[in-house]
């Protein structure tokens, strides 16, 4: 049997801490293998996060005591910066995220300017998004202040951290109490950035705005179409990844935005679930045949009512194709749906269920099915 696949030991074992203590070693801060064996000397128990701590304290008992000795030891120690000319898919190492921590943890109260600079060499390397929260939090303005600096930075991975570090869902990272008015002026700055690794970022964070203001987001896309400042395919990319929540919960204003009207006039035949009984574990096809009236270009979904523990039901949206279609020009669509069972995020309970076909947002056909 395959070895599962860890992405602790991934990032943190003997060799990439062996590379962050041979950095600080060649720029003549500390000895890297007394480091290097005080940090495994505790981290293999230790889930990822708490690994990255770890590294943080073990640095804090071998760099100088006083903080600004131990910043000038971090630059000092610190790889070159990736690449910046390249655009996307250059994230650096997690080896280096611990450098943040140090940073939070040492600087955070009575250095801050000094931390500010020290988080903007270090996400040169690898991004900062997380430490720099606790900034956010902290010293709310005077962080904002340097990040309209940190727009027309020259590295985009400074440029990046503005929008990722002021996210207001960021993955794993501590809430900041930014409000939508604060973080848009600086989106509307990096919105026409010519790297994705920015633009996608950007987009994400337009996204997390929409689970609460979903018609700033849009208001904000339709602006940014009359400024053209960004090429208008990867603005069009940008939209609709900023939109895909609303797109999957069938937001008529964000369709409409996006092209796709919801009142289509659009027939939809021969729709159902092959077989219309069956176990958790099986699979089944889910198929439909759809036909416009006039040319129109089209998102088809279809969304499953699940059976929850209680006996009341919740819709889940699963993407069929999106495609433009012809008028009087029938296109069967099908798809094969596994309804695993056991997984780790979702349960699957018996019962009655439905099945819905989706057509820019709206409903347009129901079946129902057994899961035993």
């Amino acid at each position: 049997m395959a070895e599962r696949f860890s992405l602790k030991d991934h990032l943190f074992n003997p060799e990439t801490v062996g590379r962050l203590g041979g950095y600080f070693e060649a720029a003549g801060v500390f000895k890297a293998a007394p480091f290097v064996a005080d940090v495994l000397a505790e981290m293999e128990p230790l889930e990822l996060k708490a690994r990255i701590n770890l590294i943080a304290n073990v640095l804090a008992r071998y760099l100088p005591g006083d903080f600004p000795a131990a910043a000038d030891a971090i630059n000092a120690a610190l790889p070159p910066p990736l690449d910046p000319t390249l655009t996307d898919d250059d994230f650096g190492h997690f080896i280096y995220a611990p450098l943040g921590v140090y940073v939070e943890n040492h600087g955070l109260e009575d250095h801050l300017e000094l931390s500010l600079m020290t988080l903007e060499a270090v996400t040169q390397r690898f991004s900062m998004e997380f430490s720099i929260r606790a900034f956010l939090n902290r010293w709310q303005d005077e962080t904002l202040e340097r990040m309209q600096d940190w727009v027309h930075h020259e590295h985009y991975h400074v440029r990046r951290l503005v929008s990722e570090g002021t996210r207001p869902k960021l993955p794993w990272g501590q809430a900041v109490g930014l409000t939508s008015a604060q973080t848009l002026p600086l989106l509307d700055q990096l919105h026409g950035d010519p790297t994705r690794f920015v633009t996608r970022s950007v987009a994400n964070h337009l996204n997390d705005i929409t689970k609460k203001e979903p018609d700033a987001v849009i208001d904000r896309l339709t602006e940014w179409q009359s400024a053209d400042r960004q090429n208008e395919k990867e603005l069009a990319w940008m939209r609709k990844h900023a939109l895909r929540g609303l797109i999957k919960a069938g937001d008529p204003a964000a369709l409409l935005h996006l092209g796709y009207r919801p009142d289509v006039a659009v027939t939809v035949s021969d729709f159902g679930i092959t077989p219309d009984t069956l176990a958790r574990g099986d699979s089944a096809e889910v198929a439909m045949m759809i036909e416009v009236k006039e040319d129109a270009p089209l998102i088809v979904d279809y969304v499953i009512d699940f059976v929850k523990a209680n006996g009341s039901t919740a819709p889940k949206v699963f993407k069929m194709k999106v495609f433009d279609a012809k008028a009087k020009k029938p296109i069967t669509l099908r798809k094969k749906h596994v309804f695993k069972d056991n997984a780790t995020t979702f349960t699957l309970y018996p019962g009655q269920h439905q099945l819905h076909a989706q057509v820019n947002g709206r409903i347009v056909a129901s079946v129902a099915f057994e899961l035993t």
